[in-house]
């Protein structure tokens, strides 16, 4: 019996003993949070929301006579000074990080922290907080650079994103909640990670605990250079479940040298939609292997076309680069510059074909709907809304060849109520195909009163009904 108590204390001692190497690998990132720490800001941003704007606070609406006089006129006086349109003007406030990457006061962020922001504060490690200056911003890869007026700062260092591992330790220092200078450690979870909305970044997956208010701030690797900005997470919660996605810093820097030269960024377009090659895909297309962006379909009038691309190519190579996955295709594309010459190797029926072609514009297609509004519009109607016919490039634009309306203006009432927005395109009315102009006025005036119309549109490539009620 002492045998075995002898030989099971025994076990536990080595056990205890060859762990202690292991624990001694762990990272140690005190001195890179000293050394680094200090270029790490915390960024607020205030936000007017001008009066009559949707998710104001709405005036009560009482019966006449049913207050004292002095307490309805108080509520006049009330309604004046708002314009009298019922709402207040309100303001709102965001958290943000971000970190200077030059001793003169450039400040990187994300672009939706400072999004419509009338006001920027950046609050320094030392604790000065000073009014920053956007210089631009790039909704297409979520990046805003700002500029104080201050000298000497710290600056963090630039690092490769490229040679970055996956399984490598990285860190994330930022302001999660408004907690200031808070440092969390993870690994590179996957690397060239395609997400929605973010089609021009190979975002850099880690398991770093991100929450809101981390966003624009660095993510270093082990050599305390900067490989990136953290910039989303994936919750079901609100809060950290360990996938993180930052932008990495060579798409970033792109952009703030086209900022800096230009005022804004722009991006290379091919052209195309594509998908992903499926093992049964591959088999019909007589490869060897699934890779490669698959054309499900050809923009009238882009570069793709110019240059012979069509629906069913394969496209494996861009500019002698690999295309593994479809994802792999929009950065690089992205990233070119514009007219630049390209080359794409594509497999089409079963046969290997080189095409050359230059690198177009990308559109942006909320200042070209914008710019292409039509002057022909609908009247006002019992919906309280302005419609107008949807032009061409608009059209090319949304992805919707024929039928519908599009909504410029909705005015307070029932379909405010039921969620219809600017840039909303009707598509049909109780069932009913709205063709144009003309169709959607002569539907709308048969339209009945307390019940409820279930209307279909289309709002940034989907369709959604809603239903609204006329009163």
């Amino acid at each position: 019996m002492r045998r075995k108590v002898r030989v099971y204390f025994f076990s536990l001692f080595l056990l205890s003993f060859f762990s202690l190497p292991t624990r001694a690998q762990l990272p140690d990132f005190t001195e890179m949070v000293k050394s680094s720490g200090g270029a790490v800001v915390n960024i607020s941003t205030t936000q007017k929301i001008p009066a009559g704007a949707e998710g104001g606070a709405e005036m009560p609406q009482f019966p006449e006579g049913s207050m004292p006089p002095e307490l309805e006129e108080l509520f006049r006086r009330f309604n004046e000074q708002q314009g009298g349109g019922g709402y207040a003007p309100k303001e709102a406030r965001s958290l943000g990080s971000g970190f200077i990457i030059s001793a003169d006061g450039y400040v990187l962020t994300n672009h939706h922290v400072v999004k419509d922001a009338t006001e920027i504060v950046v609050k320094l490690s030392d604790r000065r907080e000073l009014v920053a200056k956007l210089i631009g911003s790039d909704a297409r890869t979520d990046v805003a650079l700002l500029k104080i007026e201050a000298r000497d700062l710290p600056i963090v260092t630039i690092g490769a994103p490229d040679k970055l591992q996956v399984g490598e330790w990285v860190l994330a220092i930022g302001s999660p909640f408004g907690f200031e200078q808070s440092v969390t450690a993870g690994i590179v979870s996957a690397k060239g990670r395609s997400l929605p909305g973010g089609n021009y970044v190979p975002f850099i997956q880690t398991d770093v605990a991100i929450n809101p208010g981390n966003s624009g701030g660095p993510l270093f690797n082990m050599e305390g250079k900067v490989v990136g900005i953290n910039s989303q997470i994936y919750s079901r919660t609100g809060g950290s479940m360990g996938l993180s996605f930052a932008i990495p810093m060579d798409v970033v820097m792109n952009v703030v040298e086209q900022i800096k030269v230009k005022g804004k960024a722009s991006h290379g377009w091919l052209g195309v939609q594509i998908q992903d090659v499926t093992r049964e895909l591959a088999e019909s297309f007589g490869m060897k292997k699934p890779q490669g962006a698959l054309v499900a379909k050809v923009i009238s009038g882009g570069p793709a076309e110019q240059a012979g691309v069509q629906i069913g190519d394969v496209i494996t190579e861009f500019n002698g680069q690999l295309i593994d996955h479809s994802a792999d295709l929009p950065p690089m594309v992205g990233i070119t510059p514009i007219n630049n010459d390209a080359t794409l190797k594509i497999i089409r029926q079963g046969e290997n074909r080189i095409l050359h072609f230059n690198i177009g514009l990308l559109p942006d297609e909320e200042d070209k709907l914008a710019a292409a509004k039509s002057t022909n519009k609908s009247p006002e109607n019992q919906l309280g809304i302005t419609v107008s016919e949807l032009t061409n490039e608009q059209r090319q634009l949304l992805q919707i060849p024929h039928n519908g309306v599009l909504v410029q203006d909705v005015a307070k009432g029932a379909s405010r109520d039921a969620g219809l927005q600017r840039g909303d395109v009707i598509l049909r009315i109780q069932n009913i195909i709205v063709r144009d102009l003309n169709d959607f006025d002569k539907i709308v005036k048969r339209l009945p009163t307390g019940v409820s119309i279930a209307v279909l549109i289309q709002r940034q490539g989907n369709p959604v009904f809603l239903a609204l009620k006329l009163k």
